[in-house]
């Protein structure tokens, strides 16, 4: 059924680096293979450019000020407009097994799918921080969300990532396409909306990547803000889904018993980020009583505010 559709890959890059390395020669070993590619760079001023020519991928620049999580995906879309399925990753995911395009594609089977999202595991040297949030976030078992078991799953109901996802293009279409002027969080928007109008969001989990972060204190107050940001300008999702207060606990006493059992000493570094992240967030809530000077200093995405 798989091989009937079209599908195509669109995969944003900022000096990208050593990372699209890893990307390329795990696409090269896929069991599915495109039928339509594009990468988008934002001007990098490394050797992101001549890698990505020089294996012959398609290549479209924008100025880097004029990037946009959402805007520049629905560019990418749009160019897509000729596929059935299109497949967005980032520049620092690489793909974990032979078969992950092939699993993220198995969803679409169900005519109601209208989108999927991959397993995201740690990069290999993760800290063990950085670990645990891939773990708790990303399990070993699928998930089929829809409207009508959303409030179940509470806020998580629309959590996915751009990272690895799959969108079927009449579905993106049918909402709009992806949001433009989002601070970031594109992913979930659309996801909401993908709920709201009726279409099953899948998670795939033998559709595996490497792909995680290691945030310092500071990035992880920023990302935050902007989550809090996000939840402000989007208040809908959290209306239509449930607030994000039950997750997080269930997130620290997780991360807690991880490192427990794997790095004590990590403890006390856990426990600060947590206070600032629940500071960082309700400050990114109330981000309308901020001047912009300070927004733009809280903020990981700080180009959102110029």
């Amino acid at each position: 059924m798989m091989d009937v559709f079209k599908v195509g890959l669109v995969v944003p890059t900022l000096n990208a680096g050593s990372d699209i390395n890893n990307l390329l020669d795990s696409l090269k070993i896929q069991t599915k293979k495109f039928d339509k590619i594009l990468f988008i760079d934002s001007s990098s001023s490394d050797d992101t450019q001549n890698i990505i020519m020089g294996n012959n991928i398609p290549l479209k620049i924008i100025n880097k000020a004029d990037f946009d999580h959402g805007g520049t995906r629905q560019l990418g879309a749009d160019f897509m407009s000729d596929m059935d399925i299109i497949v967005f990753m980032t520049q620092d995911a690489y793909l974990a097994s032979p078969t992950s395009i092939e699993e993220i594609l198995r969803p679409f089977s169900d005519k109601e799918v209208g989108m999927a999202y991959g397993r995201q595991l740690p990069r290999p040297g993760a800290e063990p921080i950085e670990a645990h949030a891939r773990l708790f976030n990303y399990a070993d078992t699928d998930n089929v969300i829809s409207l009508e078991n959303a409030r179940k799953f509470g806020i998580k109901a629309t959590f996915c990532s751009n990272s690895f996802s799959a969108y079927r293009a009449e579905a993106l279409r049918s909402v709009g396409g992806f949001p433009s002027q989002t601070i970031f969080g594109e992913d979930v928007v659309t996801a909401g909306r993908f709920l709201v109008a009726g279409w099953k969001k899948i998670y795939a989990s033998k559709a595996v990547v490497f792909h995680s972060h290691s945030y310092n204190v500071i990035q992880d107050f920023k990302r935050y803000f902007d989550i809090g940001v996000l939840h402000t300008r989007e208040a809908w999702i959290l209306q239509k889904f449930g607030g994000a207060s039950g997750e997080g606990v269930k997130f620290v006493k997780s991360e807690l018993k991880y490192l427990y059992k794997n790095s004590p000493a990590l403890i006390p570094s856990a426990i600060l980020r947590t206070f600032l992240k629940y500071g960082a967030y309700k400050l990114g809530r109330m981000e309308h009583k901020l001047p912009k000077s300070w927004k733009v200093h809280l903020s990981m995405n700080h180009r959102f505010w110029r």
